[in-house]
């Protein structure tokens, strides 16, 4: 076995664990990232592309911004489709001139790998049977087995961003920890193709056919969802299948301006509603999805991973710093503070957008009755636009 010493161990090089590695190196805090499956896997996961204000001025602060400012598309507002009818929410508006900027997921892990590299810090990609030890202790470490050796990574800390599935919330003691779920019945068919957007912002659609979703990547990009059963199989879906069905949920201006082509990449992602509590077990901290789920609509995951991050780092900083555990004691209250209410914008605006199984026909007319409110209503207004930008950073901390 072969055994080395950081200050903190990383699992999982999705965008939460690489920003918080790329943080830490800026503020002078040595990390090792251990990620189970490879850089290439990593880039190739499909994922958000809405980033607010919080998550802008982390990446920038990062060092990593410079791509995402020269590409990234600014957006002030949102468009709202029901009854055949669409509505804009004015983002800048409603919410004290803030906005939200598309700029994919995959594009911001991309940068952070290449700022990585670029710094020679040490990312151990395809880590086998990875586990957490002695987190309750002041000593913890973490294994991994790679190229048929097993590894020992000593550290002061464990940050666990390693997702759903990942083993760091698995090994937290099942007596120290809640979680709490709702698994929603139906996923998103997601559709990428390099066709240019059907509009200059988002549409969000209430359809009898479902739920739907016009996204982009970039100008040239576009990145489209749909409703549909969790028994659906995205075999079962072909491309025309999926633009023909399409069509049928948007309004007849979108469906006019459509333009259609092969996938670059399609799939379907189940909803789920998940907080584990706490975030915290000794010296392990979960970040990210490792602690906390949200449905996409809207458009939360990252920006809520980007927030634990940040509190994290600072707590960090003060520690290696000023020799204080006070932020990092304060750590799972700070972040579950925002945690919450991103999952209940996320489970409420979902509700409002999607055609549940076994719905009366009563259920479409109080949607439709909740829009029109909220359309026509600078309070409505505001209620969106100020939970889709975000809510500022210090908002959960200061009212939990």
């Amino acid at each position: 076995m072969t055994t080395t010493r950081t200050q903190v161990a990383i699992v999982g090089a999705g965008p939460s664990g690489l920003l918080l590695g790329q943080l830490l190196h800026k503020a002078g805090i040595d990390a090792v990232i251990v990620e189970r499956v490879s850089g290439d896997y990593v880039l190739g996961r499909i994922r958000a592309g809405i980033l607010e204000q919080v998550t802008i001025d982390l990446v920038d602060e990062a060092g990593v911004g410079r791509r995402m400012r020269q590409e990234g598309l600014v957006h002030g507002g949102i468009e709202m489709l029901w009854g055949g009818k669409r509505h804009r929410v004015d983002l800048n508006k409603y919410s004290g001139g803030r906005h939200v900027m598309v700029y994919g997921q995959t594009e911001l892990t991309r940068d952070l790998m290449d700022a990585r590299a670029a710094a020679g810090l040490k990312t151990v990609y395809e880590a086998k049977n990875t586990a957490v030890h002695g987190f309750d202790t002041a000593k913890p470490h973490v294994t991994y087995e790679k190229d048929g050796a097993t590894h020992r990574i000593d550290c002061d800390f464990i940050a666990g961003c390693d997702g759903f599935h990942g083993v760091c919330r698995a090994s937290a003691p099942r007596a120290a920890i809640r979680e709490y779920e709702k698994v929603y019945p139906f996923g998103w068919l997601g559709l990428l193709s390099d066709t240019p957007p059907v509009c200059d912002e988002l549409i969000y659609v209430n359809s009898p056919r479902g739920f739907a979703l016009c996204s982009q990547r970039s100008t040239t990009r576009s990145r489209y969802y749909l409703q549909v059963p969790l028994t659906d199989k995205v075999e079962e879906w072909s491309d025309d299948a999926f633009w023909q069905e399409l069509k049928l949920r948007l309004d007849d201006e979108a469906r006019a301006r459509l333009v259609t082509g092969p996938s670059i990449e399609k799939s379907i992602a189940p909803l789920r509603s998940f907080v584990t509590e706490p975030l915290r077990f000794g010296r392990l901290f979960l970040a990210g999805d490792a602690g906390h789920i949200v449905p996409p609509t809207g458009a939360k995951g990252l920006n809520l991973a980007a927030t634990d991050v940040k509190y994290l780092h600072d707590a960090l900083v003060e520690f290696y710093t000023d020799k204080s555990e006070a932020s990092l004691d304060d750590y799972s209250r700070k972040c579950l503070g925002r945690i919450w209410r991103a999952e209940r914008f996320s489970w409420w605006f979902t509700q409002l957008m999607h055609r549940f199984p076994h719905d009366e026909q009563i259920t479409a007319k109080f949607q439709h009755a909740e829009l029109d409110y909220l359309m026509h209503s600078e309070a409505g207004l505001r209620t969106i636009a100020e939970n889709y930008v975000g809510l500022p950073l210090d908002f959960g901390a200061r009212v939990h």
